[in-house]
Order: C-alpha cells, then sequence, then structure tokens
C-alpha cells in the first residue's frame, strides 16, 4: 500500500469540482447529525462536498501509480442502506480517506476526526490493519489537495478534538503525529 511516502499535491478539475457540489446538494436530505450536535444543513453539505473532493484527490494520487483504484462513490444511499464501507479500494484493499479543508486547518489545526459517540461509531476505528489516507483541501484556492501516504489505523495516535462539544463524541489525529 506504500506506493508513496511523501505528501502529494493534486489539483482538482472545475468539472470534479461540480460534480462533487452536485453530490453535497443532493445528500444533504438523506442524513441526520443531531446525534454529534451538528443540525446545520451548510456545515453538512460542505463537509460532504469536501470529503468527496478528498476522495477524488487520492483516486487520483493513486492513479498516477496503478490502475487498480477504485473511483470515488456518487451514488446517493438513504435511511438504512448507508454504510461505513471504506471510500476507495487500491489493490482491492480497502482504503477510508478523511478529508480537512484548509480554512479549518488554519482555525483549529490540520487533523481529521472519526466518529466515535455513543450512537455512531466509525467501525474502522476496531480494524488495527485498516488502511487511511488523510487529505487537505485547500479550499480557498482551486481545490488543489495535499494527499499524505496511506497509514495504518495501528500506527496512528489519537487525541481528543479541541472543540469541547466534540469530546466524548470524536476521535482525532492531527497532522503533527502522522507519518
Amino acid at each position: 500500500m506504500r506506493y508513496f511516502t511523501r505528501p502529494m499535491r493534486i489539483k482538482i478539475p472545475e468539472s470534479v469540482v461540480k460534480k462533487a457540489s452536485s453530490f453535497a446538494d443532493s445528500v444533504i436530505s438523506t442524513v441526520d447529525y443531531s446525534d454529534s450536535n451538528q443540525t446545520r444543513q451548510r456545515k453538512i453539505r460542505d463537509d460532504h462536498f469536501i470529503s468527496k473532493i478528498g476522495e477524488e484527490a487520492v483516486y487520483r494520487c493513486f492513479k498516477l501509480f496503478t490502475d487498480a483504484v477504485s473511483k470515488p462513490d456518487y451514488k446517493i444511499y438513504s435511511g438504512s442502506k448507508k454504510s461505513w464501507e471504506s471510500d476507495l479500494r487500491v489493490e482491492d484493499i480497502p482504503i477510508a480517506v478523511k478529508t480537512q479543508k484548509k480554512s479549518s486547518a488554519e482555525k483549529y489545526g490540520l487533523s481529521w476526526t472519526f466518529q466515535d459517540s455513543p450512537v455512531r461509531h466509525d467501525p474502522i476505528l476496531d480494524e488495527p490493519e485498516a488502511w487511511v489516507c488523510f487529505v487537505e483541501c485547500d479550499d480557498t484556492a482551486e481545490y488543489k489537495c495535499t494527499v499524505y501516504p496511506p497509514n495504518q489505523m495501528m500506527d496512528l495516535i489519537f487525541r481528543e478534538p479541541k472543540l469541547s462539544h466534540l469530546k466524548g463524541k470524536k476521535k482525532v489525529i492531527y497532522a503533527t503525529t502522522v507519518r
């Protein structure tokens, strides 16, 4: 899985930005994040948009090394059909993608969150050998992304979120601890 060992910069084409934006507009009515105190529709929509941009960046990054990488999924799932499946597959190995936008990183520090509440728990937290790629999406400059090399969950150092209302609901990886 170690196709690259240093962060890579990937620019997302405008056509893909539009596709991710359309996806975020469509998916917003199918989600409920009130269990994590997130009810602001604009924030939820933006999170889905940035997440899809991150998946596209990781897809494009791995395509530089192999054709055996799945494309991001743009299908809209509702209710019980939603899943915690991995975002992509590389050489048939599942890989999760976590993305933070640069404007948020400037406020809170570059970091990535995993859901860990009594109501919703990201199953990857229980899979030490699972792979994850972290992405910083520069939402201030034409969606240029920095894709960090993949890591296995067992190699990550989790911390508490800085925001008190997220404590007990999220686990965080800060960029300063990512290899």
